[in-house]
């Protein structure tokens, strides 16, 4: 594994990359359909899934696609900012001040602020023997990510709105491992909700995910809780403006970000847009928890890798004329359904990716390569436009992560 600095400076590197100049490189290219040019400001709520992202997938809209890039560099920050020195006795904890954790983690000039650190517990007990076990194998309350709220009135007016951002990374310690291990759906506890939270009928998720949620420990609040307080102070502060929140995350993040989103909608009946850009996650929860996410207005948007064997566990999908079958309880236990639209890129699509090898798959830096790179299936010159781009070293040298 590469140590913290080096990983840091090539991360950094990579942030600092506009999208602008892959985006007019494209637009500049004649096997594409010719640019709107677009601002983004004038459909903002197109690009953040209102009307399910229609038309905008394939080909990939210029505006859309700078706008996941831009979301993506917001969970590297997150992982940047996580100290992952197991000799350190701040391991797993943030490295950096809300005030500095952008700047610090290389992604500068984002015009947002972070205003709050969010934490997850786990609730496994621990085996006995792990108490002699170093401790960095036992931490059970981790650093996941932050809240940032659009603070600039340039980007802001570019936005269109007042976007605050929930970026959460993916598994760093033990315990999230052992988390994501545990598949057994469990519903969901929303005593108001209109479904039937207890029975296999209304919405469930994964055991691990809903225990990394929803754990408090000791005197540390659970995730839920620091979000729904940061949630209400930021509606009462701004909530006459027009506004957006959008959570992304990457891997495990990209599952907490479906609660979140589910559990904001839920908590705050008037909440404004919730816009979910997810990033190589796994599956998530049953098929009415995918109906109760489309019936409370939450938009999804999930970016699969076809060759990231994360996002097609935990357990199986049925299909969607299955779905009302009457099953045994341990098989209702197990039966996924995947969430919201989506964007499928392939790790086959790309000359610089060596293979196919299962932890690069899953990599963010693989995703966010892929989503630059990204030319649309229904191109008919499509792999002689993407050699064209990819043997222009000297124009897309950028596309190398």
């Amino acid at each position: 594994m590469p140590s913290r600095t080096k990983r840091k400076k090539n991360l950094n590197m990579k942030i600092q990359y506009s999208p602008k100049n892959l985006d007019q490189y494209l637009n500049n290219s004649s096997w594409l359909a010719p640019s709107t040019a677009t601002k983004l400001s004038e459909k903002w709520m197109d690009y953040q899934g209102i009307k399910n992202w229609e038309g905008l997938l394939d080909p990939l809209d210029e505006n859309l696609r700078g706008e996941i890039i831009r979301y993506g560099h917001f969970v590297e920050s997150a992982y940047i900012s996580c100290n992952i020195d197991t000799t350190s006795s701040l391991y797993a904890t943030c490295r950096y001040t809300k005030r500095k954790l952008l700047n610090e983690s290389g992604f500068t000039g984002t015009g947002y602020q972070v205003t709050k650190n969010l934490t997850a517990n786990s609730d496994l007990q621990l085996p006995k023997w792990l108490e002699r076990a170093p401790s960095w194998m036992a931490m059970q309350s981790s650093w996941i990510g932050y809240v940032a709220v659009c603070q600039d009135k340039k980007e802001i007016a570019r936005l269109g709105r007042r976007d605050v951002v929930i970026a959460l990374r993916g598994t760093v310690t033990c315990l999230e491992w052992l988390e994501n291990l545990r598949a057994t759906l469990t519903p969901l506890p929303y005593p108001d909700s209109d479904s039937d939270s207890d029975s296999h009928s209304g919405p469930m998720v994964e055991s691990g995910f809903l225990s990394l949620y929803t754990s408090n420990l000791r005197n540390r609040p659970s995730l839920q809780t620091i979000l729904r307080e940061e949630i209400s102070r930021i509606l009462e502060k701004y909530g006459a403006e027009q506004l957006s929140f959008t959570i992304t995350g990457h891997s495990l993040g990209a599952a907490l970000a479906i609660l979140a989103a589910y559990d904001i909608k839920e908590t705050f009946k008037n909440s404004p847009l919730v816009t979910v850009i997810s990033f190589a996650g796994p599956r998530v929860g049953n098929w009415s928890l995918r109906c109760s996410l489309e019936k409370q207005g939450t938009k999804v948007l999930r970016i699969v890798n076809s060759d990231d064997l994360i996002t097609k566990v935990p357990g199986f999908v049925v299909e969607n004329n299955e779905r009302n079958c009457t099953a045994a309880n341990w098989v209702q236990k197990l039966v996924y359904a995947d969430v919201g639209c989506e964007l499928r890129l392939s790790s086959r699509e790309s000359p610089y990716l060596n293979g196919i090898n299962i932890a690069t798959c899953h990599d963010l830096e693989t995703y966010l390569h892929l989503v630059k790179g990204f030319v649309s299936s229904n191109c008919p010159f499509r792999k002689t436009a993407r050699k064209m781009i990819m043997n222009n070293n000297t124009t897309c040298s950028f596309l190398k992560i």
